[in-house]
């Protein structure tokens, strides 16, 4: 046989076994297209800046490089003890998530275990720093968050940084305030409107770096559909904007970064003292 026949039978073999790959090939293909046409796309943005009161910026945000959770965390008692806050909160609950992050098969009450576990590890070593710490000693944050866990939003949080839902032209806070304004209208003292403007607004009964602020996140669990827009942001953002402007902000754009830059320059036109801080979130 020469050469050139060698090769040639080589060839027809080849072709022949990559005939018979096809099929396989093909189904592979299938399989994979109608995968990723079910998992839940996630497209973000995120901006926290330190805004036109403060010398420095006391939050902080954290966005999972797998779209897994998403935080935001605003600390409080002075300069240095705010950051140190916010930043051991981000670091110490993104921690316990991703050490326990297999959660496509658990139950939603062991993805509550979980994150709430997490979130009092961070509590207990805020409370441990402050007591230790003389620069430290009033120093405390809240937490707010999305964790992602099999096809479930989990949003939940401690303190007065919230979490909001735009679905079907609707907005609605999916987090409760731990604030004791939000406390005198459950009790029905007071009116939303009169919260809005109340002195002891930006007063909490809950947060992390006190006793109660280990005691459990409440998250909601919602299921995200294709359309949603999520925000998570300190209380800098919803101190100016209100609620209406914010839907319309989350709104404005398909792009949630260009949606963070302008619910960020909008709550520091609106007159916002604090730092302010977002994260958005687009499902497709």
């Amino acid at each position: 046989m020469s050469i050139d026949e060698h090769d040639n039978m080589k060839d027809a073999d080849n072709q022949s076994f990559l005939s018979k790959l096809n099929p396989f090939k093909q189904l592979f293909k299938n399989k994979k297209q109608h995968s990723e046409n079910n998992m839940t796309c996630i497209k973000c943005g995120s901006k926290s800046i330190t805004g036109n009161f403060r010398e420095n910026n006391e939050d902080s945000l954290f966005v999972d490089p797998e779209n897994r959770f998403f935080i935001v965390a605003d600390g409080m008692g002075g300069q240095a003890a705010g950051e140190k806050a916010s930043a051991l909160a981000i670091e110490l609950v993104s921690k316990g998530l991703s050490q326990n992050a297999q959660w496509s098969e658990m139950a939603s009450e062991d993805v509550i275990k979980i994150i709430d576990e997490s979130v009092a590890e961070a509590n207990t070593e805020i409370m441990a720093l402050g007591e230790i710490d003389p620069d430290m000693h009033k120093m405390g944050t809240t937490v707010t968050f999305i964790v992602a866990a099999g096809n479930q939003f989990y949003a939940g949080g401690v303190g007065d940084s919230r979490t909001y839902q735009l679905r079907d032209n609707e907005l609605k806070q999916l987090t409760t305030d731990h604030s004791l304004t939000q406390a005198l209208v459950d009790a029905g003292t007071i009116s939303q409107e009169d919260a809005a403007t109340h002195r002891y607004r930006n007063v909490l009964y809950r947060y992390l770096g006190t006793k109660e602020g280990g005691t459990g996140t409440e998250p909601t669990i919602v299921t995200p559909q294709s359309g949603d827009r999520y925000l998570i942001c300190s209380d800098g953002v919803t101190d100016g904007v209100d609620d209406p402007d914010l839907k319309s902000l989350l709104e404005s754009t398909e792009d949630p970064q260009e949606a963070c830059e302008s619910i960020i320059k909008a709550a520091e036109e609106g007159g916002s003292k604090d730092n302010i801080t977002c994260i958005v979130l687009h499902i497709n």
